[in-house]
């Protein structure tokens, strides 16, 4: 394994002539030593991700009822929605599990068709998420520019944004009223392809500093064993933050050929760190540097939504956009200390590792905690099913309080050692599983 000595820094910097961008100045080297990694589960996580499926497709409907001029959905709309909304149960099924949310009724022209509308209760969680939205504008304003601000044009199709209003805890009607009310930030343009598009209008210069910067400024990041000084100085006259600014890394228990990962890990770390935020077009494609930077851009990508992990197939559509390569989804596999790829409910979901900390969100943002509330109702309907008539009195009075209400017992992580090896191969775990 060739080791990559403290004099690397100078060999990054070394003057050129091509361009006055720094990423110009950079010497990037070919080849990661390839290390055989085992695909670990974690239940803890799987848990996370599988209870939250049904609340985000309660969320999905309950915004459909709301925005339906009628107010209410027929059977009818709801069959073929399954897959849209990542059920693993018939959407009918689903919805008649939670009539504290949803109440049924016969059509008014057609006594046959039965159609779902939001109970009393449902009406006024819709009426607070949409406070808790207006309350968190300007944070919702940030992460959707820094997402912009990632990509090459500084724009994304609104088709590729949309699937992304959960992870990233944007209102349903982000599209109008965000543009509305933030023209200096945001503009609906016709994309080369045709598509409507959300353009970034201005650059703000204090989005541009990563979440690991941020960290690391806070002194949670990595740190340079001795670094030549004046690497160190050039590197932070064009950005801020260390040289090689180190990702949080938390390996699973049971873990194969520990000390050569470990190993491999620390010449990664090494290399020095590119913002996502850098235009990263005169790196070259199949260096280890840009390796490095790919796993930079999913690591900002994950940070900045709400529960730190999206479904992969979400990322896939916007490899162009972010100047992904071709086959960077095999980073997950490759940097297990980093992400983890969860295989439940029929897709393949991306997780940022350091955003949990047994089997909990360290950060949890105000519109998480709303959702904890709705996953309580949920849970109380579907523990009460046909009573929910009479308790919903009482629920609804007794609602102010939720916050004092007993979780279930926390699941302690654990991570199971599973057969499947994979080394830097094309084939990728759960592909099969992807919707």
């Amino acid at each position: 394994m060739r080791s990559i000595s403290t004099n690397i820094f100078r060999s990054y910097f070394q003057n050129s002539n091509i361009s006055s961008s720094p990423l110009h100045n950079l010497l990037q080297f070919r080849s990661i030593a390839k290390v055989r990694l085992k695909w670990v589960k974690n239940r803890s996580l799987d848990h996370i991700i599988d209870s939250q499926t049904d609340i985000k497709a309660a969320c999905l409907i309950k915004d459909a009822i709301a925005r339906s001029s009628t107010a209410f959905l027929t059977s009818k709309s709801l069959l073929d929605s399954q897959k849209l909304l990542g059920l693993t149960v018939p959407t009918l099924r689903f919805v008649r599990r939670y009539p504290t949310l949803f109440e049924e009724y016969p059509h008014p022209k057609y006594p046959s068709l039965p159609c779902f509308k939001l109970t009393q209760l449902g009406q006024r969680l819709h009426d607070w998420e949409i406070k808790v939205f207006n309350e968190s504008e300007n944070d919702i304003v940030e992460r959707l520019c820094r997402l912009l601000m990632m990509t090459r044009n500084k724009m994304l199709p609104l088709q590729a944004i949309h699937p992304l209003k959960w992870d990233f805890g944007l209102p349903d009607d982000f599209d109008r009223n965000l543009v509305r009310k933030f023209p200096d930030h945001f503009r609906v343009v016709k994309g080369t392809n045709g598509l409507n598009s959300l353009k970034l209008v201005h650059w703000p210069e204090e989005y541009s500093v990563s979440m690991l910067q941020k960290m690391n400024e806070k002194g949670i990041g990595g740190s340079i064993d001795d670094a030549p000084s004046d690497a160190v100085s050039s590197y932070g006259n064009y950005k801020r933050g260390k040289a090689a600014l180190e990702f949080s890394m938390s390996f699973p228990r049971g873990y194969g050929g520990q000390k050569k990962v470990k190993a491999w890990m620390d010449e990664f770390q090494k290399l020095p760190y590119i913002s996502p935020y850098e235009d990263s077009r005169a790196i070259d494609p199949n260096s280890e540097l840009m390796e490095k930077r790919v796993v930079g851009v999913l690591h900002e990508f994950l940070s900045l939504t709400l529960y730190k992990k999206t479904k992969r197939n979400y990322l896939r559509s916007l490899r162009e956009e972010l100047n992904l390569p071709h086959k960077f989804t095999r980073i997950f596999t490759r940097y297990p200390g980093i992400f983890y790829l969860s295989l439940k409910c029929k897709t393949t979901t991306v997780v940022l590792r350091e955003g949990y900390r047994r089997g909990r969100l360290v950060d949890q943002h105000p519109l998480a905690r709303f959702r904890d509330k709705l996953q309580y109702v949920m849970r109380t309907g579907l523990i009460f099913r046909n009573k929910a008539a009479d308790i919903l009195t009482s629920l609804d009075r007794s609602f102010d309080n939720v916050d004092s209400y007993t979780r279930e017992e926390e699941i302690e992580e654990e991570d199971v050692e599973m057969t499947y090896e994979c080394c830097d191969s094309e084939e990728e775990i759960g592909s099969e599983k992807d919707q």
